[in-house]
Parts: structure tokens; C-alpha cells; sequence
């Protein structure tokens, strides 16, 4: 990497980026790694990267991240472990932490609830060692612990240490509650001296008791005096303690060979580890841009739409749309200072070197990238005093250097090309500059303010103009990058709006040559057509969108109607299958109690008519059946009257079988029919005229004991209770009509409907139904006991 390159990469501020990425790493390495990235110069390997991060931003978006807290250097202890060296319990335990972190990452992944993904092999490649892990965690509880369960010898020696302190604290205990040492007693105390306990004695009574004086105060008053009785004790204390440090030491060295001998292992953890951290990293600062892949190109080609500057606030940046080598190599972006030119240029370069990077950008979709070998950046003033250079020389010391390295692998981009010196000049020289790097196969961008410029964009086949909005009536720029459109000066419009006298404007407009002010007026009629233009599309997007989302809501409503239609299809077919059963099971019942009568009774006339009963109930019963099982079937057509249907004739709607009666005929030719309590509306198609001579055949029929055959059947097969808990309210209406309809018929009382309490929809549906409904008396929700607010119950008239 040229030092040019390094140079235009700080200039186009990736370092910057780079700190936000290092941010979202936890292990120390990962974040410094994540400093150090450089853009890739090979398309296979952008395309690796790019894939990791896709797969870390996936599996964050389904599990979150994995942890990395435990990912710290280990190398220095592995190293001097491997040398026979013992390790402290800080190193052995940041081991462990490693371990633990492995343990769990392995965990975090499960190959069988994932698809294949670019870091499936690192996942795979974690070693692990819960064995280890979990042996160093018992032996050593904390930095500055051993624990006891360590070794049973290490037990043992501190089960012994705490009976030789008890015995010593016995001895001490005695002395300084015994009355007759009391007054020899500084203080009845127990304390220490150079890991011996004492107590403290007068200095007046240092002979009343025997023992060694381990030290004495610094007034001379008390001495420190270690009792005979005491010193065994003491003297076993210390042999052990000596013990226990030995002992611990040991346990250090047997876990650092330990350690030793899975080196390997827990080195390529740790480097596995902190690979993925920074690949994470890359995933989460994705989520935190609201960034996407961009597809990567091969041909130079550079397609950004709704690209936003990463490092700008979101909320306020304006996206842009900046397209350069697919039609045209060179793009040329004027426009007024402060108007987003400068920020365009960057975002183009930044957006460029993040891809090679492999990170996601801030762009919309059907945004594409292609991989440079070089973006070399001339931006920015840059005169130094130190190395007496100007604006201008400093730009032109850079260019000097761009156009020593440009060739077809790179993409330059120039700021303000040819400012800071005479303007014929400084316009001739961009010219001159655009046209020598195009020869070389570069891709450029390029800002100015130059109107000659904008006319050799025009003239010129591979060179394209932009320009960045500005709004005269506000006297601010919308930021929003035009393609295409070379930029209008604004000066006379600015400056009219700002107050300057007319007759200023209008010399300076004189001092203008002809073709300028020509030029000019043609921009701001391109500018004003552009405008309508923008209008319109938008206008024209707009009532797309709106037919769009129309359609969608019919096809939703489609959708929906098909479903309800359905389900109250299979809900009444599966109603009318348990009315059967019900009404199968109360007839078997009467069939029972017939057979006891029958039994009891000793009248032959009896049996005979239980054997009628029976056979009618049969027979209505197999009916019913056939009906159920025909639903499916396509339904016979309806014959055609033999005469118009006139009010008071009998209808049978096809599928009830029950006759109605035609109340009215409206002008439309609807028929408003009754049947018992019940009042319907049908069209004159949808109904079978019964004729005359059916109906006196149906007046012959001996219809008493049929009726009350029926009557029996319905007031069993009709239920008390209807639940209507999950279905849609279209649904439900249907069905609760067709409920009420049975109750009526089967002469109930009274009923429920259990539609749940939820958001309160299905009860007010209900309740507009009961409301409308002229078979309903009353209804009122339930009580405690009864459902409360779940459910309505209802008292039919």
C-alpha cells in the first residue's frame, strides 16, 4: 500500500469508522485488530469477508452475540508453562475464563439449526477443555484462594492448621479470663506477632508471665509475650502453614503442566476467538448503521442509492444516489459552498473502502460496489506555512502524486479541482488534469465551481454532470446529489434575496459575457422542467403506491372472505355431524325408556306404537344423515316457477328444506320470506315455488305426530351453548345466526354464547347481531360463575 493510498484513507476518514467498529469488540485484541484494517485489493477476498459479516449479522439477528468477555492474552503464560515454568492463579484463572469462553461459543452454535454458513469452520475449530476448565474453577475459587477441595493433602494440612490455632486460642482463652493474670494484662486480648499469637502483659509484670517476648510497644509499657503453654502449639502452626505452601505450590505446578499440555489448543481457542469477536463486531456495527451487503462489481462500476455518510447523524443526513463507471467514467458535481458536494465526494470514497473492508454500508437496496486497487483522495485545503505552499500547491502536490499512481484499478477523486489560482487557468488546468487520468483508465469524481467545467461535461462522451440542490427561497441547500443536471450559480438569486439594490444586480448581469448569461437562463429552464418533472414522478409514485396497497387490501379481503367461507363450512358441517350425534344419542335413550315401557306394560297396543315412534325417529334421523353427507355434492338445480312468485305463496329454499312463506316482493324482484319466528331475504332464483298440487299432497299428510316426532328431535339436537372463541367476525356473525335459528326452532329458553373477553371486537359483534335479532327477548354478560365478561347470555322470546 502506497504511502499516497495510506494518506487518502486518513483523508477519507476510515480510521474514524474503524474506531466504531474497534468499539463494538470486547476482547483487547479484537478492538486493536479492528484499528489496524486495511481496504482488500482482491474481489474473492472482499467477497469472503462480506460473507462472514452476513453470517455474524444473521445469527445476531436470531441469537444475539456470543460472549467474548473471558478472551484475553494467554500466549506469555502458555509460553512459560511450556517451559516447565509454574503459573500464579491470575494466569491459570484467565485461562479458565478462556476456556469458558470456548465452552461456550461451541455451545452458542448448533449445527443442526442453521444453515451453512462462511464461519462455520471457526466455530467447528474451537477446541474447548470443560476437564481443565472446570479444575482449575474448584482449585483456585479466586486470585487470592486455594481452595481445600485442591487436593485431599492440602485438606488435611488445613483441617490440622485449624485444630493447632483452635488449641492456641484455648491456651490464650484461659489465661485471659483467669482472674489471677487478669491484673498482669495490659489488655484481655488475643493478637498477633510474626504469625505467632501473644497477649499483651505489663511491662512491670513481664516475669509473672513465662514466655517469649515477640515485641514490645513503642511507649515500653506492654510487651508481647508469647506463653510457654502456647509455643508448641504455635511452633506446629507455623511446620504447617510451611506445609500448606508447599502443597500449594505443588497444586500450581501440576495445573500449569496441565495447562502445558494442551497448548496448542488453547492458543488456537484464543485466536479463533478473538477472529470471531471482530467479525461480530462487524455484524453489530452493521445492525448499528443500518447497513446491508452491496453487490460487489468487477467492472469499476460504482451504483449507491440512498448512500448515507456513516459517520453523520442518521436522522439528519440526507441520502443520495451516486452513480460512476458504468455509462460514464468521470462525474463532475457542482453547486453552491456548504451545499454537500464535499460530503458527496467523501461518502463515495468512504462507502468504496468500507465494502473492502468487509463491512456493510449504509446504502439502500440494489446498491454496487466494485474493488479498487487504489482510491486516492484529493481533499481538504492542505497549505502549510512550515513547507511555504499555497492552496494551490498544496492540491497540486497531491495531484502530481494521484497522477503518478493512477491507472485502471483506481478511483480518484478530486475536491474544488483547480481552485486557488486564476480561474481561466485553474479551469483549463482541471480539464487538462480530468482528461490525462481518463487516458490512464482511472474512474474520477470530481467538485468545482466552474462553469467550463460543467460545458466539457456536456460536450464530452464518458463525462457526466451532477450537481447539489440548492433552494433559493429558503437560501439553503437540500443536499440531494442530481445526476445528470450540472449545478446553476445561484449568486444574482442569493443576492436578491439577501437585499442587494436591483441596478447592482442587473450591471453585474451586464458585465457577464452573452454565452454565459445564455447558459445560465438554459439551467434555469432545464432546472425548472426538472422540477415538474420530479413533481410528477413523485405524484405518479404516489397513486402507484396507492393502487398497490388498494390491491393488497382487496387481495387481504379476498383472502379473508375465502377463509371465513370455509371455516363456516367446516364449523357447519362438524355442528350438524354433533347435532346428529346428540340427536342419535337421545333417541337411543327414548328407544330405551319405549323397550322398559313395553316390558312393564302388558297392552299389545304399546309396543306397536313405540315400534312407529321408532321408526319415524329412524327415519328422520337418516335423513338428517343423507343431508350431512350430500353438503358436499353439487346441488340439483333449482326448476323454474311455473308463474311469477307472488306474495302469500310457499318457497323451499334448496339445502333447509323448510317451507317459507313470501311475505312481500320487492321492486327488484327480493323476497322477503317467514318461516315461523324467522324472517329472511332471497332472490326469486335462489328459491323452489312449491306448486299448487304439492301443497294440498302436504295438507293430506297426517302432520301431528310428525310435528311432534320433530319437535322432540330439535329440542334435543339444539344446543344451550355456542362457542365462537378465535373466530373472525364475519365468521362469527354467520355463525351465531345460524345458532339462534336452531335455538328458535328447538324451542330453548334461554342460551350462551362464549366469545371471550380479549379486546372486547367479538363481544360488540355479538351484541349488534342479539340487538338486531327480533328472536331475542334479552341478553345480558355473565355473572361470577357463568364466565363474567367472556361470556353473553341470552333469553329467546
Amino acid at each position: 500500500m502506497s504511502e499516497l493510498f495510506d494518506k487518502s484513507i486518513r483523508t477519507l476518514e476510515l480510521p474514524r469508522v474503524l474506531q466504531l467498529l474497534s468499539d463494538q469488540a470486547v476482547s483487547g485484541e479484537a478492538k486493536e485488530k479492528a484499528l489496524h484494517i486495511r481496504p482488500e485489493m482482491e474481489t474473492e477476498e472482499v467477497l469472503r469477508l462480506l460473507d462472514q459479516t452476513d453470517a455474524a449479522r444473521a445469527m445476531i439477528g436470531l441469537h444475539g452475540a456470543p460472549s467474548f468477555s473471558g478472551v484475553k492474552p494467554v500466549g506469555e503464560a502458555l509460553d512459560r508453562a511450556d517451559r516447565g515454568g509454574s503459573l500464579n492463579t491470575r494466569e491459570l484463572l484467565t485461562i479458565a475464563d478462556l476456556l469458558t469462553a470456548a465452552r461456550r461459543a461451541k455451545e452458542y452454535f448448533n449445527v443442526d439449526a442453521m444453515e451453512k454458513t462462511a464461519i462455520d469452520h471457526l466455530f467447528l475449530s474451537l477446541h474447548g477443555n470443560r476437564f481443565l476448565e472446570e479444575k482449575i474453577k474448584r482449585c483456585i475459587p479466586d486470585e487470592d484462594t486455594i481452595a481445600d477441595a485442591a487436593s485431599t493433602e492440602l485438606a488435611d494440612i488445613r483441617r490440622h492448621m485449624r485444630a493447632a490455632q483452635a488449641k492456641s486460642r484455648q491456651i490464650l482463652q484461659k489465661i485471659i479470663s483467669s482472674p489471677t493474670y487478669g491484673k498482669i494484662l495490659q489488655e484481655t486480648i488475643i493478637t498477633q506477632r510474626d504469625g505467632r499469637f501473644v497477649v499483651p502483659v505489663k511491662a512491670e509484670h513481664k516475669g509473672d508471665l513465662p514466655g517469649l517476648v515477640h515485641d514490645i510497644s513503642s511507649s515500653g509499657a506492654t510487651l508481647f509475650v508469647e506463653p510457654m503453654g502456647v509455643v508448641q502449639a504455635n511452633n506446629e502452626l507455623i511446620e504447617l502453614e510451611a506445609k500448606e505452601q508447599k502443597e500449594i505450590e505443588r497444586i500450581l505446578a501440576e495445573l500449569s503442566a496441565e495447562t502445558a499440555a494442551h497448548r496448542e489448543d488453547i492458543q488456537w481457542d484464543y485466536d479463533a476467538l478473538v477472529h470471531l469477536d471482530l467479525i461480530f463486531a462487524r455484524g453489530q456495527l452493521s445492525y448499528k448503521m443500518d447497513g446491508i451487503r452491496p453487490e460487489v462489481r468487477r467492472d469499476g462500476a460504482i451504483h449507491l442509492r440512498k448512500a448515507r455518510h456513516p459517520l453523520l447523524d442518521s436522522k439528519k443526513a440526507v441520502p443520495i444516489d451516486i452513480e460512476l463507471g458504468d455509462t460514464f467514467d468521470t462525474l463532475v458535481i457542482t453547486g453552491p459552498n456548504t451545499g454537500g458536494k464535499t460530503v458527496s465526494l467523501k461518502t463515495l470514497g468512504l462507502l468504496t473502502l468500507m465494502t473492502q473492508c468487509g463491512l456493510h454500508i449504509p446504502v439502500g437496496d440494489r446498491s454496487a460496489v466494485s474493488v479498487y486497487e487504489r482510491v486516492l483522495a484529493d481533499i481538504g485545503d492542505e497549505q502549510s506555512i512550515e513547507q511555504n505552499l499555497s492552496t494551490f500547491s498544496a492540491h497540486m502536490t497531491n495531484i502530481v502524486s494521484i497522477l503518478a499512481e493512477a491507472d485502471r484499478h483506481s478511483l480518484i477523486l478530486f475536491d474544488e479541482l483547480g481552485a486557488g489560482t486564476d480561474p481561466v487557468e485553474g479551469a483549463a488546468l482541471a480539464i487538462a488534469v480530468i482528461q490525462h487520468v481518463r487516458r490512464m483508465g482511472a474512474r474520477v469524481a470530481a467538485t468545482t465551481h466552474y462553469a467550463e467545467l460543467k460545458t466539457f461535461a456536456m460536450t464530452t462522451a464518458g463525462v457526466e454532470n451532477a450537481s447539489c440542490e440548492f433552494n433559493v427561497e429558503t437560501l439553503s441547500p437540500t443536499y440531494r446529489l442530481l445526476i445528470g443536471i450540472p449545478g446553476k450559480s445561484n449568486a444574482f438569486a442569493i443576492s436578491k434575496r439577501l437585499g442587494l439594490p436591483e441596478e447592482v444586480i442587473e450591471a453585474a448581469k451586464v458585465q457577464m459575457s452573452g454565452e454565459s448569461v445564455r447558459f445560465e437562463d438554459v439551467l434555469t429552464q432545464l432546472e425548472a422542467k426538472r422540477q415538474a418533472l420530479e413533481k410528477r414522478e413523485q405524484e405518479a409514485n404516489r397513486l402507484y403506491h396507492q393502487r398497490e396497497e388498494d390491491a393488497r387490501k382487496a387481495r387481504e379481503f379476498r383472502e379473508q372472505m375465502e377463509r371465513a367461507k370455509e371455516n363456516a363450512r367446516s364449523r357447519g358441517e362438524a355442528e350438524a355431524k354433533r347435532i346428529l350425534r346428540d340427536a342419535r344419542s337421545a333417541a337411543d335413550q327414548v328407544f330405551a325408556e319405549l323397550a322398559e315401557m313395553r316390558r312393564q306394560q302388558a297392552k299389545a297396543e304399546r309396543p306397536l306404537n313405540a315400534n312407529e315412534a321408532r321408526a319415524e325417529l329412524r327415519r328422520k334421523l337418516n335423513e338428517a344423515e343423507d343431508a350431512v353427507s350430500k353438503r358436499d355434492q353439487r346441488q340439483e338445480p333449482i326448476p323454474k316457477p311455473s308463474r311469477p312468485i307472488r306474495e302469500g305463496d310457499l318457497v323451499e329454499i334448496p339445502g333447509v328444506r323448510t317451507p317459507a312463506e313470501v311475505v312481500s316482493v320487492g321492486r327488484d324482484g327480493t323476497l322477503q320470506l317467514k318461516s315461523g319466528v324467522l324472517k329472511m331475504k332471497a332472490r326469486a332464483d335462489e328459491v323452489r315455488l312449491i306448486e299448487e298440487d304439492e301443497r294440498a299432497a302436504q295438507k293430506k299428510k297426517p302432520a301431528v305426530s310428525i310435528r311432534q316426532n320433530a319437535d322432540r328431535v330439535l329440542r334435543a339436537s339444539a344446543s344451550r351453548e355456542l362457542d365462537i372463541r378465535g373466530m373472525e367476525t364475519l365468521e362469527a356473525e354467520s355463525v351465531v345466526e345460524n345458532f339462534l335459528s336452531a335455538a328458535v326452532m328447538g324451542r330453548l329458553d334461554t342460551v350462551t354464547i362464549i366469545h371471550g373477553k380479549g379486546t372486547g371486537a367479538l363481544r360488540k359483534a355479538v351484541h349488534d347481531i342479539l340487538r338486531r335479532s327480533k328472536a331475542v327477548k334479552s341478553f345480558r354478560l355473565g355473572v361470577y360463575g357463568e364466565g363474567e365478561s367472556g361470556v353473553t347470555v341470552v333469553t329467546l322470546k
